[in-house]
């Protein structure tokens, strides 16, 4: 298709002029458009095809519920798929976390979290805090609430002026520190910034603080030093600030755990799920809450929020499908062998291209970022646009990968490869071909002192 053909040939406008094939078909890890070409999912879409596409048993479920009722308003009906899936959920999260609220997707999830935490607040007799406090660079929606918790430029600072502007923290971007601290150590002087910030707005205008224990678009697998969380979860206990977080790319097995909070043996406040959740099946996320904070706001009159979709029975029989997927097919534990293997075959990529500076994260949430000196980690010249033309060509070679501007949105460049989490070890040797083969050709065009790999 033409850019002319794209511009004028229908009624849909997308985010950009980057038009692309139509979709034919998923089935597993591949997808295949109207022409046959195949394509590997190495992203799972937007990190969110958790249990690869075209399930037959998920479908089944899906058709099953389809067949009763695909519509039940929850202010009129309870449903048997959404009282499951609430339970199912409870079941796979940490004790304590034992109340579920539905959404359609991630930035309606923390929405949703921020608002319950306001709630109740008000019926603690709290309602001085109301300051939500988040990370630059992070990524948590596009909404207008959950825009204004998110630290990446290009996409907030249009739209600055119409928000109030909550206060941010700077992440754990330890990998860039060039200092004589121990990873431990840097952890804790990361964590210590959010006590600053406390203090600096006034604790008793400080509702939560918000974040992404592995990092999602903004940061890519960004993993903290051991030390940060349980430090956080002191700061936030001592000050009385709620801890949420945002588990819309990390959770729902992808990291080797259910939630990737318990890599780190820390418990927030509340958990914010999607993507994985619902696989892709249907739109669907969620809250996870405690009880300690849910009565409450209930005794207090009721949850002043909601969707039209929340609950929603179809989605809901599609949420618990994915579920039981990744129970019965031992899927969390195959992110957690595979995510190693593949996390070696990246780091076995550094060896043959100096430009790729550092590879992280944790099970089947893998990026890789590019730079112009490994030693001082300073990032590839932006005019370079390198986080959108190796996805280009990968693209072309029939590898799909995720990428996003690591320092802030405007600089910086790294890769997202976080495949479902179904992938087998013969798949992962079929990723790492096509990327090192992409990665050949994207070395063609950079400057001559970086053209050959080593």
């Amino acid at each position: 298709m033409s850019r002319a053909e794209a511009d004028t040939g229908g009624h849909l406008f997308y985010q950009s002029r980057n038009p692309r094939p139509f979709l034919d078909r998923g089935e597993g890890i591949y997808l295949y458009d109207e022409s046959g070409k195949r394509y590997i999912d190495g992203c799972s879409g937007a990190m969110v095809s958790n249990i690869g596409h075209s399930n037959p048993r998920v479908l089944a479920k899906m058709k099953a519920q389809m067949d009763r009722a695909t519509f039940g308003y929850r202010l009129h009906f309870r449903t048997h798929p959404s009282e499951d899936l609430a339970a199912k959920t409870v079941s796979l999260c940490p004790e304590g976390l034992d109340r579920v609220f539905f959404v359609s997707g991630g930035s309606e999830a923390v929405e949703s979290a921020v608002k319950l935490a306001r709630q109740y607040a008000l019926t603690q007799g709290l309602g001085s805090r109301y300051k939500v406090i988040s990370r630059f660079p992070s990524y948590h929606g596009c909404t207008f609430g959950a825009l204004d918790l998110t630290g990446y430029d290009p996409l907030r600072e249009p739209f600055a002026p119409m928000m109030e502007g909550m206060p941010k923290i700077t992440a754990p971007m330890t990998y860039l520190d060039r200092d004589n601290l121990t990873e431990e150590a840097r952890g804790l002087k990361y964590a210590e910034l959010l006590r600053d910030r406390i203090e600096e707005e006034g604790p008793e205008n400080v509702l939560a603080f918000l974040m992404e224990p592995i990092g999602g678009a903004s940061t890519g697998a960004l993993v903290a030093p051991d030390s940060y969380y349980t430090r956080i979860r002191e700061i936030c206990d001592e000050y009385g600030v709620l801890l949420i977080f945002d588990e819309v790319m990390s959770g729902a097995g992808r990291t080797g755990k259910f939630l990737a909070s318990e890599h780190f043996g820390v418990v927030p406040d509340i958990v914010v799920l999607s993507k994985g959740f619902g696989a892709g099946y249907a739109p669907l996320g969620a809250i996870v809450a405690p009880s300690r904070l849910v009565e409450p706001v209930l005794d207090a009159g009721g949850f002043l929020h909601g969707f039209t979709y929340a609950g929603n029975p179809l989605a809901c029989a599609a949420g618990l499908a994915v579920l039981e997927e990744l129970e019965e097919q031992g899927l969390i534990e195959n992110a957690a062998r595979m995510g190693d293997l593949l996390k070696a075959k990246l780091t076995g990529l550094m060896d043959r291209y100096p430009f790729i500076g550092h590879v992280r994260g944790k099970g089947l949430l893998l990026a890789f970022e590019l730079v112009s000196d490994r030693e001082t980690m300073r990032p590839l010249p932006r005019e370079l646009n390198a986080y959108n033309r190796l996805v280009e060509i990968a693209y072309e070679l029939g590898l799909i990968i995720y990428s996003r501007r690591t320092r802030g949105g405007y600089e910086g460049d790294h890769f997202l490869v976080c495949p479902p989490l179904i992938v087998t070890e013969a798949q992962v040797d079929e990723i790492i071909g096509l990327l090192d083969t992409a990665l050949a050709r994207f070395a063609t065009e950079l400057s001559p002192a970086m053209s050959e790999p080593a």
